[in-house]
């Protein structure tokens, strides 16, 4: 077992109507508030007026960035914090999925920067300070809201990268699991997706910790069971709240501890997929992660077969890799890019692995060759079986 720190102060507000005490928590931070939302649902569902509401009610000052991207790119990060520059505001409130508490993040490092986040993101400069952050969950998804990490990309490079610090972490975070009623059928499937994904990436971590394991493997059960009955009642509050809680479970530390951390390989070649297609992160890691086992199947057979086992009560590697692309399936998300926007052909092939090899995605603990990318393109752009 390794040794290790735990460490997360996000304070979580979970459950119907909590997102009423934004108001008196914020004005524990500062005046006024950058709100930080995306193309619209934050408007449709409720979350938007209640947290303003609740905000303003505390004589806390409001201003608006929105249109934020499901693929957050960096121009959105770099206007919403000229604007909040502008407008000197002391705190930044992401309202949205995890696209929007991501860039909200990434905004509130940037804010008092005197140079551009990518900066922060490449590792050419550190940060130094940051604004606090408040989430307001609306989708159940990547953990975004217990977490110390951001994802963002640049088009114009065809480079996504993640980038943690522990600035970054949210101060407080507000999880209403009405706000997810209204998401729908296919952002559904690709969050439970989601969380199984970084649930994997910790099983893959390097280091024997058993207890961890444990908790992997229930925090994928949990989306396993309740996550179909979702898809068949997207409007139970109760199933929302089991799939909001997992997620959030599932990338906030827990399933990393004593381990070398988790592996995060697959999250990197999904990264190159959405770039070029803007394909739903949860899309682009149904499609990626059973051609990431097979090709490891051989490398790290006994890892996977216990995951089999404890899964799907099987030993048999072959099967196990079956029954997961089975289930992201029949959720329904795409298990292959001819599922997709994504044309099949031999100039979208030479595209990826060229986006690959300008990304460098690559485990933590598995690392990955070129070879490896040729692969996994040659998997990804199969067919589906």
């Amino acid at each position: 077992m390794e040794h290790f720190v735990i460490f997360n102060p996000v304070k979580v507000y979970f459950g119907e109507g909590v997102v009423e005490k934004s108001g008196e928590v914020a004005a524990l931070t500062g005046k006024k508030a950058l709100i930080v939302t995306g193309k619209g649902s934050a408007r449709t569902n409720g979350s938007y007026d209640q947290t303003v509401n609740s905000l303003t009610n505390a004589g806390i000052k409001v201003v608006d960035y929105t249109g934020i991207r499901p693929n957050p790119i960096v121009e959105d990060v770099e206007q919403a914090a000229a604007l909040g520059r502008k407008e000197y505001v002391d705190m930044v409130v992401g309202i949205g999925g995890c696209s929007v508490i991501d860039s909200a993040k990434l905004i509130a490092l940037t804010i008092p920067a005197k140079h551009p986040c990518w900066d922060f993101v490449t590792g050419s400069k550190k940060p130094a300070k940051a604004l606090p952050v408040l989430s307001v969950l609306t989708l159940a998804a990547t953990g975004s809201e217990m977490n110390a990490t951001a994802v963002v990309q640049d088009n114009k490079e065809k480079m996504k990268k993640g980038f943690s610090h522990p600035l970054m972490y949210p101060k407080y975070s507000f999880l209403d699991p009405s706000f997810t009623c209204s998401v729908p059928a296919n952002h559904t499937a690709y969050g439970i997706t989601d969380l199984i994904a970084h649930a994997l990436e910790g099983w893959f971590g390097e280091g024997d910790a058993t207890l961890t394991d444990k908790f992997i493997v229930s925090i994928i059960r949990e989306a396993m069971e309740y996550g179909p009955q979702l898809m068949q009642d997207l409007g139970n509050y109760t199933l929302r709240a089991k799939i909001m809680y997992a997620a959030t479970m599932a990338l906030n530390g827990l399933t990393a501890q004593a381990k070398k951390s988790g592996d995060w390989g697959v999250h990197g070649i999904s990264h190159c997929i959405s770039v070029l297609w803007d394909i739903p992160h949860g899309a682009s890691l149904s499609i990626t992660y059973p051609a990431w086992l097979k090709l490891h199947k051989n490398r790290i057979p006994e890892r996977i077969k216990t995951l089999g086992s404890q899964l799907f009560d099987t030993p048999d590697v072959d099967d196990t890799i079956r029954h997961l692309k089975n289930f992201f399936k029949q959720l329904p998300c795409p298990v292959s890019l001819s599922e997709t926007k994504a044309e099949v052909n031999e100039k979208n092939r030479q595209e990826l692995l060229r986006v690959m090899q300008i990304n460098k995605p690559s485990g933590l603990h598995h690392k990955l060759s070129a070879d490896d990318y040729r692969f996994l393109v040659n998997e990804v752009m199969n067919e589906p079986m």
